[in-house]
């Protein structure tokens, strides 16, 4: 079987899954047709390479031949037939996932996952031709540092084809868990109603930002609090998901209207370097 290891998407999950997989010793092939962000990408991930050898995590010579087995393609087209492995990794919208699965599908992968947060892998895999090697692969950000993998199975998902996926899972360093194709999975549903919770706090002035994240993290154990979490996430993403949400499950998944109000504005969290915190280099402030 071959190694490779296809990515399309080079935004902030695409890159994390692919300096993932190059470090699980794939032969990465990075999908990104806007040649700004695919440069950025790659960029990124020499940073981060970088960055473990500072830490010590690995040698010089491992994070460079990491970074060799990177290729940035500009489209689908230019990958060759049957990779092992095909992750899609594009913005969370339904058209925009099916017209890239179809193309992902016609290169004949033996395991298509989608990195969808929120979109059932059902709907997803409609128009696809081949329906019983296709699920989802629900990573999490930063993705070099998160152990979850939700692994999501569609209706017409193989169980070999989830066998697959868990087995994935574990050449990566992820510890899966398996989930019924339901809109939000088991992750997204829980996480996004106590973020769009934590937002109505703050639109009604309950407390500032800092402190509901505070009392979560201190109250209840969680390693950061939810604002932050959606800073991190990335507003447009939460707002996405939420609609998504909403359009399954009824309004109380409805953004509240400092969400929708903050995305128009460009406030879109650390990648804007403004949320509901200020963020430099990377920092929250």
């Amino acid at each position: 079987m071959s190694d490779r290891f296809v990515v399309v998407g080079a935004g902030t999950m695409g890159l994390g899954i692919a300096y993932v997989a190059a470090g699980a010793g794939h032969a990465v092939e990075l999908v990104e047709v806007d040649p700004q962000r695919g440069a950025a990408a790659l960029s990124r991930l020499a940073e981060l390479w970088e960055r473990a050898v500072q830490r010590g995590k690995l040698s010089a010579d491992e994070a460079a031949t990491n970074r060799q087995r990177v290729t940035l393609r500009p489209t689908l087209a230019e990958v060759a037939p049957a990779p092992e492995v095909i992750v899609e990794a594009v913005p969370e919208r339904l058209d925009l996932k099916r017209a890239v699965l179809r193309d992902a599908a016609a290169l004949r992968p033996a395991l298509l996952g989608s990195n969808t947060s929120s979109i059932a892998i059902g709907a997803l895999a409609a128009e696809l031709d081949a329906p019983e090697r296709f699920l989802g692969l629900h990573f999490f950000n930063p993705v070099w540092a998160m152990a979850l993998l939700e692994i999501v199975v569609g209706p017409a998902t193989a169980e070999e084809t989830t066998a697959a996926a868990v087995a994935l899972a574990g050449r990566l360093g992820k510890d899966p868990v398996v989930v019924r194709d339901m809109p939000g999975f088991a992750t997204s549903r829980l996480g996004v109603t106590l973020g769009l919770e934590a937002i109505r706090m703050v639109a009604d002035e309950v407390a500032s930002p800092a402190d509901i994240d505070k009392a979560m993290v201190l109250g209840y154990r969680h390693p950061i609090g939810p604002l932050e979490l959606t800073d991190l996430v990335g507003l447009d993403v939460r707002l996405d998901i939420a609609r998504t949400l909403q359009a399954a499950y009824g309004d109380r998944f409805a953004p509240p209207p400092l969400l929708v109000e903050m995305v128009a504005a460009g406030r879109l969290g650390k990648k804007s370097g403004q949320g509901f915190y200020r963020w430099e280099g990377g920092v929250k402030q």
